[in-house]
């Protein structure tokens, strides 16, 4: 065959080769944040319906919150009464409270005074041998006594311009502290009766209705961010080193209008089979390797959970 034959056979046989695919056959993913409330209860107020769009912060849905909101009021109270406690404690007495303790030291000044002027008498009494000595003695008691009550209201007076002890303030500071902690665990709980939206997002579904009793941990709205929505597709073997993180992709599909710009965000270190749902011009037994891709969350909101895509390499 002359050099001219053997050149034709080669532009026939490069005319006849299959081409490289340039595109790959995958869907949109969706990522749901299904929004429940740790506690049970009925389901008392529903704010969104399915296929809304609502803003981060946004009500959702609400449970019965009666014990809760009784157990808030109960904490406030507790708390309230635990700082009059202690603002009492750092305060001295009342002044009709001081008043009234210094009148009774004036009284025990006055019962002295006569104590030790009957005292005296006796002694002179004695003296003179006209009573015995045990009335010197009960004189004696007396004015002890007597002066013995003068200093005990003389501390008393001292005390009540005081504030309480410093130990029975730190228990009253420490038991306001425990009022409060209590108050903002209550706080916690009635708030936790009322959800509101974590992210913005469209509201994919609703899974109860007002009137139902909602169990713990159950959720009652899901919400489809425009962040969490993504294309995954497989990528044969043989074109793996073509497809890697950071890469720029165009995302196609029905409906879509204009091709969506994303980038690749993974892929997958581990092969599997080509699953059945992705129809392929090659054989289903070929190993493939799974790889997400990510638009912008403006343009992620063109895609729908499970719709066919056409993922072509930029």
């Amino acid at each position: 065959m002359n050099r001219k034959a053997v050149l034709i056979a080669l532009v026939l046989a490069a005319a006849c080769a299959k081409p490289e695919e340039s595109s790959f056959q995958g869907y949109a993913e969706g990522e749901f944040v299904r929004v429940a409330t740790p506690f049970a209860g009925t389901l008392v107020s529903l704010d969104v319906a399915r296929g809304a769009t609502v803003a981060a912060g946004a009500a959702l849905f609400a449970l019965e919150s009666e014990n809760e909101a009784a157990a808030r009021r109960e904490a406030e109270s507790r708390a309230r009464r635990a700082e009059s406690q202690l603002e009492n404690l750092r305060k001295a007495r009342r002044p009709s409270e001081i008043e009234a303790v210094r009148a009774q030291r004036a009284q025990a000044r006055t019962a002295a005074a006569l104590a030790d002027t009957e005292l005296k008498r006796q002694e002179a009494l004695v003296a003179k041998g006209f009573v015995s000595p045990q009335r010197l003695d009960e004189s004696k008691a007396a004015l002890a006594q007597a002066r013995a009550r003068v200093e005990e209201l003389d501390a008393q007076v001292a005390t009540a311009n005081l504030a309480a002890r410093p130990d029975e303030i730190r228990a009253a500071e420490a038991e306001l502290a425990a009022a409060r902690a209590a108050l903002a665990q209550a706080d916690w709980r009635l708030g936790q009766k009322r959800a509101v939206a974590p992210v913005a997002g469209e509201v994919a579904d609703t899974l109860f209705a007002r009137g139902e009793w909602v169990g713990a941990g159950q959720p009652v709205v899901t919400l489809l961010p425009p962040e969490n929505r993504k294309a995954r597709f497989h990528v044969p073997q043989g074109r793996l080193a073509a497809v890697k993180v950071g890469q720029a992709v165009e995302l196609a599909c029905d409906g879509c209008g204009a091709p969506i710009a994303a980038t690749v965000t993974w892929v997958s270190p581990q092969a599997e089979y080509t699953p059945p749902v992705i129809y392929s011009r090659e054989s289903r037994a070929k190993l493939v390797h799974l790889a997400e891709a990510k638009p912008a969350p403006a343009d992620a909101a063109r895609l729908r959970p499970g719709q066919p895509l056409d993922v072509r390499l930029k």
